[in-house]
């Protein structure tokens, strides 16, 4: 029989000395959820871009009861083992609804998410128990390792309070950036026979409060300087995004399976992300098709 985990808000010293705003709870619905709600009461607020610099929020709880991820789907996490936090960040309503590259802004937060994960993991001295144990991104928002799940991401644009329906395409919105990593999870606690944890994998780690705070500040440092680059050039960064994902896509190369939310299916080969970081995949007759929203599961 497992025991139920309680709850303690995080502690997170060296994540609220580089971000803008640190909201730290025990428990909460969703960090997502907290965050847009608080962005729209105005309890929550960015300041303007200074100099290039971008302002980034954090929402982070312990515990999250009606955690989501894409399409509807469930997060299951538990409390000091599992990080749950979001990063509120003010992009350009140009950029973040232009279809051409906004598909990048979920690219960008799983790179992010791998730089902070491996920086913490050089910087204690760990190291994975298999020279295999690589960690890449599942299009378009899972964190993999050892071909299982370790984590999710979940973006979601908020109009701020001054911003309205009709507002200029020159003002800021906000997106929030929802990411959940599996970082001290045993295996008699994983949700599912997909999913995995850090700890499984990569020994000499520190505790999970070190783990969750040291990535904490480096996925606030990497928001905010890949982000700034991006909002600065997004058609000129298209290109080196592509080729970083090249290393780091765990679909690309295999045969997979894409479940559309009509309930159709489409398989076939993962070949690469387009421009506009749609995945393309090639059927058995050599046609290219072009997937923008789908679930994908290697074959």
């Amino acid at each position: 029989m497992m025991i139920a985990l309680k709850a303690a808000t995080p502690q997170l010293p060296r994540t609220t000395a580089v971000a803008d705003h640190v909201v730290a709870v025990d428990e909460t619905d969703s960090t997502n959820a907290l965050a847009a709600q608080m962005i729209g009461d105005g309890s929550l607020t960015l300041p303007d871009h200074q100099d290039g610099e971008l302002a980034v929020a954090v929402v982070a709880a312990d515990r999250q009861t009606a955690g989501r991820g894409r399409n509807g789907h469930k997060w299951i996490s538990q409390p000091g083992r599992c990080s749950t936090m979001s990063y509120a960040v003010r992009i350009p309503r140009a950029i973040a609804t232009d279809e051409s590259v906004n598909g990048w802004l979920q690219m960008i937060a799983g790179l992010v998410t791998l730089d902070a994960l491996n920086g913490m993991i050089e910087e204690y001295g760990a190291a994975p128990n298999q020279p295999d144990c690589l960690l890449e991104l599942k299009w378009p928002n899972d964190v993999f390792c050892h071909g299982l799940k370790l984590g999710g991401l979940l973006s979601e644009l908020v109009i701020p309070p001054s911003s309205g329906t009709d507002a200029d395409a020159d003002d800021d919105v906000v997106i929030v950036f929802g990411v959940g990593l599996n970082l001290a999870l045993g295996a008699c606690w994983l949700p599912t026979p997909q999913s995995t944890s850090l700890q499984l994998h990569v020994t000499g780690l520190p505790s999970f409060g070190e783990m969750r705070d040291a990535v904490g500040e480096r996925q606030v440092e990497g928001f905010r300087e890949r982000l700034a680059k991006f909002i600065a050039d997004p058609k000129g960064q298209t290109e080196s995004l592509r080729e970083e994902m090249k290393a780091v896509c765990w679909a690309r190369g295999r045969q997979v399976e894409a479940h559309f939310t009509d309930g159709t299916t489409l398989t076939g080969e993962a070949i690469g992300l387009n421009e506009d970081a749609s995945l393309i995949l090639r059927t058995q007759d050599g046609t290219d098709h072009t997937v923008r929203t789908a679930d994908v599961g290697v074959l």
